[in-house]
């Protein structure tokens, strides 16, 4: 079964909103969504590969890729004029991509972009004169660790597989299976942690012996197979089983078949999924004889050791799993409501997705970044780190280890080629005209396969070691402090982290002044605001995109110098305290492939006493205009000399800057106290926030009120930050909120007006992120006003339609009735049934051009060459003409026609539409 098609859009008319008691606009952007939008006016043409298709109801924006896109975990948008329109659907033939029109509004299709993870899919990337490095050196190796998670453990291991009957998850047509694949270590006595691997969202079936025939359905077809993608870890499994951990690798392609209507991707749904493997795993401890035999064969599983590590959407599968235990979501959203027998001790995050940016932050954490990331190449799985900050107690260690020359797939053997079952791929996009420098199979810094899946291996079991076993050894390897694990060889690895033993922060998302420098926007379509311009060549995990178009406070202090010795200050509102804090940490970036960029580093007291602490350098990664590489490195200076400077390191007023080199540029994202070791972590009581969406009819006349759902449930009271968008002027506000249970302050009024005229479904929306001191779930929802007018008739009759060469012939399409929306229909020319047609010669060259992409040489007739017109009346009108204009010539020849007609999306005539024809005389 093929998934069904869910009608999206973004747009609202006029709507005021109520935040905590003040108005506003009730739109904000989520995934699968659309921007206000009337297609291209009448006469303007969408770029090669683009058409409007379908009637009525049925309009589609439709995209064809050049070649097959590849099914992975980022996902692919379209966007006009800068702003996202909504996530298509994508056809069986991986290259046919369609959004539903389903929007109302005034902004035209201009400057439409098919994209994935923040990369252009449509056309390459304008890379004009920036240029990459022709070679790019391997950094030298970091110092060894005090140990090396690597290395085998003494245990052999075992392994099985069970299966248990599907279950039926909230949102899911069908029921998802309930498999895993278990490695465990042998005759180990007494009860042992347990490790749960989710995979990501890759293809679900494939036909033996064809390559190209694999799909994303489900349930698979007959003649088909399912891709075993859970059995993808088994070599990092081995090595935790050897080391004394249960593992389980679990199948989700029931979850990734069904994920592409869901607003969250699928997240609650990988989540539900999580949790009922792990009552599974509850049950079977407490009666071990009605296990199945694969379980048996293990040592008891210890379900108060939990590590859950997940691959791409997996990851964001098992992030919401562990927010899940924590703070329950509400019931009719989650598949799983058995009591939480279980506690996870920490995340582990492959190169995941994050399209809610709501990582939990009172769970350990480790995102493996891979720097040649191919499908979520924009690297958002930095918000697990990044987005932490703040929200909580800051007891959790939450570590980014940005591993150089790794691609999305090659984590998993079941996605490599020459290892998987079914048909697998590289995801790192080569370009046909230029090598990558960096990523390029063959360069210096590219991984091999069997290189980047054995120092994945090795930092998972790292994260197991000091998440689950507590040995703070392993901290150096994940926290920042330049160690690394031999194991991983030759893999440049390179960590940073927020958390544990850090204090006093200095974040430029709160409040406070900058001189010798600037406070930039991570998210912001103004270059002047933003911290990486839209033309800047790579990008920046730490800017990756949310759901709006700016966010507020999301910040970073950006540096540019040409001569040394300026400093960038930087005061905070309020002071911070660094007492009982080693070292002072930073973490900053330089633009990739520089080197040797220096920075004196001194802080100030409340009183004036100013002490310098120290010079860092800073290096940058490799990079290019292909990669994410603009990444904080972490650099840390002894606090030494502020004690002997007598500073009092509990009111430290200022943080100085000051270049050395001699021009640059460079970005801070924060700065903390930091103290080894790694403390107990224990999650606060906080609120939940869960925003839903309802769906209501027009009507035909009156006005309406309808409020969006919001659910606050938990502990506690904390912050949050609304964003709604104004569906007319795409004006975007926000505010902050403070939330507790049992109210609700998030109060979203939605005005809906009847009426007569057929128009499209509209989508009123609100987006949610947590500040402080909270939690959110279900981060975008709203409400949806449904159309429920029928579509006016739409006919074609001729205006001129017998003329000599030089004029133009010429139509018009005609509505019954007018429309709230534009009324795109496609006209197509067919073969004349009599005499000679019009060919390619006889049409102004250019009008061909822009209809077909064509050229008129070699001559063939208008019909060979396949055109259709897409012809759209204006919303409020009733007809439209449109024109083939024909040119004049010296040469005697016969009279000639053109044939067209009303068609379906397939090209073929509508019934009760006979087709139409124009007659051109010859002039000599």
């Amino acid at each position: 079964m093929t998934r069904s098609t869910r009608r999206i859009g973004v747009t609202a008319v006029a709507v005021l909103a109520a935040l905590a008691g003040s108005p506003g606009l009730a739109q904000a952007q989520q995934p699968r969504q659309a921007q206000p939008l009337s297609a291209s006016p009448a006469g303007e043409e969408l770029p090669p590969g683009w058409r409007i298709s379908g009637e009525g109801a049925a309009r589609e924006l439709v995209w064809r890729a050049p070649k097959r896109v590849g099914m992975g975990d980022a996902r692919v948008e379209f966007h006009a004029d800068g702003k996202l329109l909504g996530v298509p659907d994508q056809g069986k033939d991986g290259r046919t991509f369609r959004l539903p029109l389903d929007a109302a509004g005034t902004a035209e299709l201009t400057d439409l972009q098919a994209q994935a993870a923040g990369r252009r899919l449509d056309a390459p990337d304008d890379t004009s004169g920036k240029g990459n490095p022709r070679a790019v050196k391997p950094a030298a190796q970091l110092p060894a660790g005090a140990v090396d998670p690597g290395k085998p453990g003494s245990y052999r291991t075992v392994k099985g597989e069970y299966e248990l009957a599907s279950i039926r998850l909230p949102g899911l047509a069908e029921p998802v299976e309930m498999r895993g694949e278990v490695v465990a270590p042998k005759d180990a006595t007494g009860k042992r942690p347990l490790a749960l691997f989710l995979h990501g969202r890759h293809p679900t079936c494939y036909k033996p012996g064809a390559e190209e025939d694999i799909n994303i359905d489900w349930p698979c077809a007959a003649g088909m197979k399912e891709i075993p993608s859970h059995r993808g870890y088994l070599r990092d499994q081995q090595l935790l089983a050897s080391q004394g951990y249960v593992t389980v690798s679990i199948s989700a392609n029931g979850v990734n078949g069904q994920d592409g209507d869901l607003d969250d991707a699928g997240a609650q749904a990988r989540s539900s999924l999580v949790r009922q493997h792990l009552a599974r795993w509850a049950d079977w401890a407490a009666h071990p004889e009605k296990a199945p035999a694969a379980v048996r064969k293990a040592p008891k599983a210890d379900l108060s050791r939990v590590l859950l590590v997940g691959h791409s959407r997996g990851g964001e599968g098992v992030n919401r799993a562990a927010m899940d235990s924590l703070d329950p979501p509400p019931a009719a959203q989650d598949g799983y409501r058995g009591p939480v027998r279980w506690k996870i001790r920490g995340n582990v995050l492959i190169g995941p997705t994050i399209f809610g940016q709501n990582p939990v932050a009172d769970v350990p954490s480790m995102t493996i970044l891979p720097g040649c990331d191919g499908d979520v190449s924009d690297l958002q799985g930095e918000v697990f780190v990044d987005g932490t900050r703040g929200v909580s107690r800051g007891t959790a260690l939450h570590s980014a280890v940005y591993m150089v020359g790794a691609n999305h797939n090659y984590f998993n053997s079941e996605w490599t080629p020459g290892q998987s079952e079914a048909p697998s791929w590289d995801d790192f996009w080569e370009d046909e005209e230029e090598r990558d420098p960096v990523c390029s199979t063959g360069t210096a810094t590219r991984l091999t396969a069997d290189q980047q899946h054995q120092a994945g291996a090795t930092y998972i079991a790292a994260a197991a070691r000091l998440f689950v076993a507590g040995d703070d050894r392993v901290r150096p390897l994940l926290d920042g402090s330049g160690k690394r694990a031999p194991s991983a060889d030759p893999a440049r690895v390179l960590t940073h982290a927020v958390g544990a033993r850090r204090g006093g922060g200095l974040l430029p998302d709160g409040p406070m002044t900058v001189s010798g420098a600037k406070l930039c926007s991570a998210i912001d379509p103004d270059p002047a605001v933003a911290c990486l311009p839209s033309d800047t060549a790579g990008g920046s995990p730490h800017f990756a995109s949310w759901a709006t178009e700016r966010e507020t406070g999301r910040r970073a202090i950006a540096m540019n110098w040409s001569a040394p010795g300026t400093p960038a200050r930087v005061t905070p509102a309020k002071a911070l305290s660094l007492t009982g804090s080693k070292d002072l940490t930073l973490r900053v970036f330089v633009p990739p492939n520089t080197t040797g960029t220096q920075l004196d580093v001194s802080v100030t007291d409340a009183s004036g006493r100013r002490a310098a602490l120290g010079r860092v350098t800073v290096d940058g990664l490799p990079g290019s205009d292909r990669t994410a590489s603009y990444w904080a490195r972490e650099v840390r200076v002894p606090l030494s000399a502020a004690t002997r400077a007598g500073l009092d390191l509990r009111h430290v007023k200022s943080l100085e800057l000051t270049p050395r080199s001699q021009s640059g540029r460079a970005w801070l994202m924060d700065a903390w106290g930091w103290a080894p070791g790694t403390p107990a972590v224990s999650a606060a009581a906080l609120p939940r926030v869960d925003i839903g969406r309802v769906t209501v009819d027009e009507g035909d006349s009156g006005t309406r009120t309808y409020r969006v759902p919001v659910e606050i449930s938990g502990k506690g009271k904390g912050q949050v930050r609304v964003y709604v968008i104004d569906p007319v002027t795409g004006k975007q506000t926000d505010k902050l909120v403070t939330v507790r249970p049992g109210g609700n302050p998030i109060d979203v009024p939605v005005e809906v007006k009847g009426d007569t005229l057929f128009g499209d479904d509209v989508w009123h929306t609100v987006a949610v992120k947590a500040v402080r001191d909270a939690v959110v779930g279900s981060y975008a929802g709203g409400v949806t006003v449904r159309n429920d007018d029928p579509e006016p008739a739409i006919t074609l009759a001729p205006v001129a339609d017998r003329v000599t060469e030089g004029g133009k012939l010429t139509w018009r399409m005609s509505a019954s009735e007018p429309a709230a929306v534009d009324l795109y229909k496609p006209i197509r020319i067919l073969p004349v049934t009599d005499g000679p047609e019009l060919s390619t010669k006889d049409v102004d060259p250019q009008w061909l051009l822009d209809v077909s992409g064509e050229e008129a040489d070699p001559e063939r007739t208008l019909s060979a060459v396949g055109v259709w017109l897409w012809v759209g009346i204006p919303a409020g009108s009733t007809s439209v003409d449109f024109d083939i204009p024909t040119v004049g010539d010296q040469v005697a020849e016969p009279t000639e026609s053109v044939r067209l007609a009303l068609t379906d999306d397939d090209g073929e005539p509508l019934p009760g539409h006979p087709a139409l024809t124009g007659t051109v005389l010859d002039a000599s």
